[in-house]
């Protein structure tokens, strides 16, 4: 049996892993090596790029990054999210404010710390994030669209420092990268409706609360249609082998997602359409490699 102070301890743990929102980064990370594997160094094989010392310090230091920022995040949100998610911050408000400030300063230190290793311009690029993630969370947040804006661009940076290192920054990866923003722009749009509750008591000036929910969701609504658009464009211009379907199956999902918006009313119908928009993302990330699936399947056959 735990003790009483054990048990403390492994709520303060899991209370510490809700704030750094430790699956997300998970799946950032997952993200990056699948995009080292089968979109920036395809020919490399798979044990090469997981033993490549670099590229681990990378996605190490982009993993420790984005675990202080949604501390600093969490720190500045603290008394919306009362009031948005009042039983996550019951969990979350376990870990006291001066440990979690403590353990975002430790947690930047490493960050840049694994960065110089890989070298100098890597040290600046993650000092510049740090400052980023920052600056928004602490002043660009509550200024609308330039808080989502931010938001959106902060999400994607962690890819292009594993683009930069591979030196491939074809015109493939960009359009791959502007689809990937304009998801999470409108994922971003979503939340500001999701939590206007809070952000009206706390004074965060979001679009919904200074313009209204019509011009919120017509914003959504162009978004969606650029992101359609974008991803026509990808699939008509480059080879996407079986990533084709992901594709298709994301364009019905937005088209269902803007027809959902038009309906909604209450927060529980936009938690529905931000699941929607996390379910694109994730599964985004796991079609990566069916961009050479035909690589893997000669694997297979070749094991058989």
């Amino acid at each position: 049996m735990l003790s009483r102070k054990q048990k403390l301890f492994l709520y303060k743990l899991f209370s510490l892993f809700s704030v750094v929102r430790g699956y997300n980064i998970l799946i950032i990370v997952i993200a990056q090596y699948l995009a080292a594997k089968y979109i920036l160094a395809p020919k490399e094989g798979f044990m090469e790029i997981i033993l490549d010392g670099h590229l681990l310090a990378i996605v190490l230091a982009s993993a420790v990054a984005i675990a202080a920022g949604y501390i600093i995040n969490n720190f500045y949100d603290a008394e919306k999210d009362l009031i948005n998610r009042p039983k996550k911050s019951m969990l979350d408000r376990l870990v006291s404010k001066r440990t979690k400030l403590t353990t975002y300063f430790i947690l930047n230190f490493i960050s840049v710390a694994i960065a110089s290793i890989v070298s100098f311009n890597s040290f600046i690029f993650f000092s510049a994030y740090i400052f980023g993630i920052w600056f928004y969370s602490h002043k660009l947040k509550k200024i609308p669209f330039i808080g989502n804006l931010t938001s959106a661009v902060l999400a994607i940076t962690p890819f292009f420092a594993v683009f930069i290192y591979y030196k491939n920054l074809s015109s493939v990866i960009f359009v791959h990268a502007a689809f990937l923003f304009l998801l999470i722009l409108i994922r971003e749009f979503i939340k500001d409706l999701e939590n206007i509750k809070g952000d009206l008591a706390q004074d965060y000036k979001t679009i919904p609360v200074m313009y209204g929910e019509k011009v919120s969701k017509g914003l959504i609504t162009f978004s969606a249609g650029i992101a359609i658009a974008v991803t026509v464009f990808l699939i008509s211009r480059y080879d996407t082998s079986y990533m084709l379907y992901y594709f298709y199956g994301s364009i019905g999902l937005l088209i269902i997602s803007v027809v959902i918006l038009y309906k909604s009313t209450a927060k529980s119908h936009y938690i529905l359409l931000h699941n929607i928009l996390k379910f694109i993302i994730v599964s985004g990330v796991f079609s990566i490699p069916l961009l050479n699936i035909d690589v893997i399947l000669n694997k297979i056959t070749r094991v058989l």
